[in-house]
């Protein structure tokens, strides 16, 4: 079977072709295309390897790079017949690390409190809610995701750059699979390391992990559920976090697994617990959480090495009945310890998090409609 692919938009980035005969693989190296010019590609795929029906897309190396319609929106798989045994195809446009983003779709950012009280550490911290686009015009309720370091998530003017989590829950949603609630907390400066280290005073003189997890479940979580409409059990309550952020919602997710079933793991500061010695509540029936793994190839020697020693405690962990994990581990060889390779994660942890599906489903669901339309 031949594909043939014409684009006006040339770049440096090599096309690929993903489809149910790669398990939607957007950066498979056996499926990139050759080039016959600067705007024509084409592929040679073995008939035996294709199903009768075939269904695929182009990208450029993932899908933050994907093939987009004239009007930069979303375009459903293709469809052909291998009896065909030829088809050309053309692309107006491509995504460039998941942009354009639709201003229509962008979250309703709204601080909860510039000082919202921490009585566990007799503090103030500014806490935001990134609320659904059509939140105020619908009745839906939402799960919740709790995440750390809200300075460096989605306002711009971070000294090391953000995540832009507002940019990419607008693509999440225009996906329909942005109905999702963000509450961002905002790291206390000076105290960050303390709140974010459990209990490890060779670390953090006077390590204040346990009273700050105990300010987001007892503290945050029923404020948030009173005020906003969220699903409040755990099957829809997450945390996470990058670094050490990261780390203190490990043991979130491992103090109160009643609470949390989704934990966002982006690059863990796993060298302060080395052997793993993390503290978990002991239920008679163990609870089913998800974990979502990321860490960056270029982020030191360790780094990739501590996070698949993780990954076989957790194993071990599951064995002996202590929990009941399912968890995705993606490593970028490329990504450094940088808001940019978290910012390109985001995405897709939130939608195997919270959605249940593959990287790329087998039909796109329809595109939302604007609320402003």
């Amino acid at each position: 079977m031949r594909f043939e692919l014409y684009t006006d938009e040339n770049d440096d980035r090599a096309v690929y072709i993903t489809g149910n005969f790669n398990n939607w693989n957007p950066r498979d190296s056996r499926y990139q295309l050759g080039q016959l010019d600067p705007n024509t590609y084409f592929i040679d795929i073995d008939d035996p390897i294709l199903p009768d029906t075939i269904e695929y897309k182009f990208t450029k190396g993932g899908w933050e790079n994907v093939e987009l319609d004239q009007y930069g929106n979303i375009t459903p798989n293709r469809k052909i017949e291998k009896s065909a045994g030829k088809v050309s195809d053309t692309i107006e446009k491509w995504r460039l690390n998941w942009g354009p983003f639709k201003k229509e779709f962008f979250p309703i950012a709204e601080v909860i409190s510039e000082e919202f009280y921490i009585p566990q550490l007799d503090r103030y911290r500014k806490v935001w809610a990134l609320l659904p686009y059509d939140y105020y015009v619908s009745d839906k309720r939402y799960p919740v995701l709790y995440l750390q370091d809200a300075q460096n998530l989605f306002n711009e003017g971070s000294g090391y750059g953000n995540w832009e989590i507002d940019k990419k829950l607008s693509i999440l949603a225009e996906y329909g699979r942005g109905d999702v609630i963000i509450i961002a907390i905002e790291h206390g400066s000076e105290d960050r390391i303390k709140e974010y280290i459990f209990d490890n005073d060779n670390i953090a003189n006077g390590s204040e992990g346990k009273k700050y997890i105990r300010f987001i479940t007892d503290t945050l979580k029923p404020f948030i559920d009173e005020n906003y409409r969220t699903k409040k059990d755990r099957e829809n309550t997450g945390i996470g976090g990058s670094s050490l952020g990261a780390l203190i919602s490990i043991y979130s997710g491992f103090l109160y697994p009643e609470v949390y079933s989704k934990l966002l793991i982006f690059s863990p500061s796993l060298w302060v617990e080395p052997n793993n010695n993390f503290p978990m509540m002991n239920f008679r029936v163990p609870f089913r959480t998800k974990i979502y793994l990321y860490g960056g190839g270029q982020e030191g020697s360790k780094m990739v090495k501590r996070i698949r020693i993780f990954e076989e405690y957790l194993k071990r962990w599951e064995k002996k009945n202590l929990f009941d994990f399912e968890f995705r581990t993606s490593i970028n060889p490329e990504g450094t310890h940088s808001e940019f390779y978290w910012s390109q994660e985001f995405p897709r942890a939130m939608e195997w998090l919270f959605y249940d599906n593959k990287e790329n489903p087998a039909e796109v669901k329809p595109q939302q409609q604007s609320i402003k339309n």
